[in-house]
């Protein structure tokens, strides 16, 4: 491709609306455009990108025995009812109506219509196990687009969706995604860690996601791991022993009694004013799960972790609650207190969940719903209620690990791909079965693996760049290679440009010519911010039968015949390729 011919417009600045690196770069670099909020055009350096990452993917998926087809972006409202999601799924899904007046949506994933395609076509057991996948544009109205690629509204993904007779054969296949999808982000250059995640609004028991870690403001989850072991699990699902601590108040109040606090509206405040340590305060926190709202009770040294206390309400929408729906659930239950002061007792038709924290928690205190007081020496009997105990807390840096109690350590990370064991999730509400060896009908176990192809390209430029440009992987990247004639009007500089340039195309290596009649400088800027992984120059050092090679990733510069640069491009990039 020549240079003058490419079509790609890069800019001098940042887009305004642009908040981490591969959003600002992508946008410069003249890869993407916004069309509208959440919603971007792919130019053609960035569909480059996308379909080498799409090839490296098919060829993994159909090495790993998965077979590849396509289903309908637009999904009927009577399928997404079957499976009991068209109610709960949330804002996120995209609803519509046909002429006729058929409500729809757009598919944000696909479970249910791979359901309908296996309950109509697998019939037998021994036509299982079975894993079909496609690769198509996805669309998720997120109540906030931000970050380019990596929280949009519309993505391009893959989805694969295994269909088993067991639980032995779903591990196995569990087992053989990991396995590929591995190899998929080591082929893309990408260095992933599998951690322990939450299902969401997929569902299912077991699941893992993929993340890429990275120091910049992209990374969307904290990821807690421990390196003295193989444990890694993103927040909303990490588990963690806790260092001891004093949760007995027996030593500081000799027996259950109101006590007046004034001006104590914060944890802080109330551990410095009866000079007790915060383990031994009972926090209560009131949520709105699915527009109602539930208590939650936790050690006040620990927060909650809103994902964890949602799954355990049951509900697919959280948010703490206003200070306002605070004080109108204390009037409907003949409260007039203030928010700091909130107690369990007395709200006992409002779901309550309390944390594992609680349960070996004695004399301490807690609120009881009126302004400057609290009851001290408190115990659960004193709560007016039984407690059902459940993990809500968020794990914190330096706590231990569940299997081998070293401490924790935390970084960011970003999603890329995940793997779901589902189960029987959409199979039994949607009669999908199959006839065993015995002739009786059973649900199919069902599998699902998901890989963000959009957002594996803006996670590469995230994990490659630097203060000049993106720097892609061989193996992602638009184009292997740049030549960079400096002087376009010197004849012997464009002839060994254009012999390298087709031989190079001769050797099946993709490469660009620069032949713009502009200062070596604005071409040399162009290259580092494109993030082409090698760059040919060819300027005065040509008389003495030398061009410069640079690699970008490491800035490695040398200076060689043309023919030698030629067969070190040629050797370098073929091995990274395979």
């Amino acid at each position: 491709m020549k240079m003058s011919k490419l079509f790609v417009q890069t800019l001098r600045e940042y887009p305004s609306d642009a908040e981490v690196v591969s959003h600002k770069l992508l946008v410069k670099a003249g890869f993407i455009r916004k069309l509208t909020s959440g919603v971007y055009n792919y130019l053609p350096l960035m569909w480059r990108v996308l379909k080498k990452i799409e090839n490296i993917v098919r060829e993994e998926m159909d090495r790993a025995g998965a077979q590849e087809l396509l289903m309908p972006f637009v999904q009927p409202k009577e399928l997404w009812e079957e499976s009991g999601r068209w109610g709960v799924y949330g804002k996120e899904l995209m609803r519509l109506k046909d002429r006729h007046n058929r409500e729809m949506c757009l598919g944000p994933t696909h479970e249910e219509v791979i359901t309908s395609i296996a309950r109509d076509g697998l019939k037998s057991y021994k036509q299982l196990p079975v894993n079909l996948y496609q690769i198509q544009s996805k669309f998720r109205d997120e109540v906030r687009p931000r970050f380019g690629l990596l929280r949009g509204r519309e993505f391009i993904m893959k989805d694969a969706y295994s269909f088993a007779t067991c639980q032995e054969d779903l591990d196995k296949e569990y087992q053989n995604m990991w396995n590929a999808y591995t190899r998929i982000f080591n082929r893309c250059g990408l260095d992933t860690k599998a951690v322990q995640s939450d299902s969401g609004a997929i569902g299912g028991s077991v699941s893992h996601e993929f993340m890429v870690i990275t120091d910049t403001d992209a990374g969307e989850n904290d990821v807690f791991y421990c390196n003295d072991c193989d444990y890694s699990a993103n927040s909303n699902h990490a588990i963690s022993k806790l260092p001891e601590a004093v949760i007995d108040g027996k030593g500081y109040f000799k027996e259950a009694k109101v006590l007046d606090t004034p001006n104590t509206h914060s944890i802080e405040e109330l551990s410095a004013f009866l000079n007790i340590p915060s383990t031994l305060i009972l926090k209560s926190l009131v949520y709105i799960v699915d527009k109602k709202p539930v208590i939650a009770l936790i050690r006040a040294d620990k927060a909650v972790e809103e994902t964890k206390l949602m799954n355990a309400a049951g509900g697919v929408e959280i948010r703490i609650a206003t200070s306002e729906e605070i004080a109108e659930m204390m009037e409907q239950h003949g409260f007039n207190a203030v928010p700091g002061f909130i107690g369990p007792k007395g709200f006992e038709d409002i779901p309550l969940f309390a944390d594992e924290t609680v349960r070996d928690m004695k004399n301490y205190v807690v609120g009881i719903n009126q302004t400057d007081k609290h009851l001290v020496g408190a115990n659960h009997s004193d709560l007016g209620r039984e407690l059902n105990y459940v993990d809500i807390r968020l794990v914190e840096r330096g706590e231990l690990c569940p299997q081998c109690g070293k401490p924790l350590f935390v970084t960011r990370g970003i999603e890329v791909g995940n793997i779901f064991q589902l189960g029987t999730k959409y199979s039994k509400p949607m009669n999908a079965v199959y006839l065993d060896q015995n002739g009786k009908a059973q649900p199919y176990i069902m599998g699902c693996y998901g890989i963000g192809i959009s957002r594996t390209a803006a996670a590469a430029v995230e994990a490659h760049y630097d203060e000049h440009g993106i720097k892609w992987p061989v193996a992602i990247a638009p184009y292997h290679v740049v030549i960079v004639p400096v002087n376009v009007n010197d004849e012997l500089q464009m002839n060994v440009a254009e012999k390298m340039y087709n031989d190079l195309q001769a050797a099946g290596i993709e490469v660009v010519l620069d032949d713009r009649d502009e200062r070596a400088g604005v071409k040399f800027k162009d290259a580092d911010l494109i993030g082409f992984p090698y760059r040919v120059t060819v300027g005065k050092t040509i008389a003495e039968g030398l061009v410069e090679y640079k690699v970008r990733e490491t800035d490695e510069q040398e200076k060689y015949t043309p023919e030698e640069a030629t067969q070190k491009l040629i050797s370098s990039i073929k091995s990274v390729l395979g």
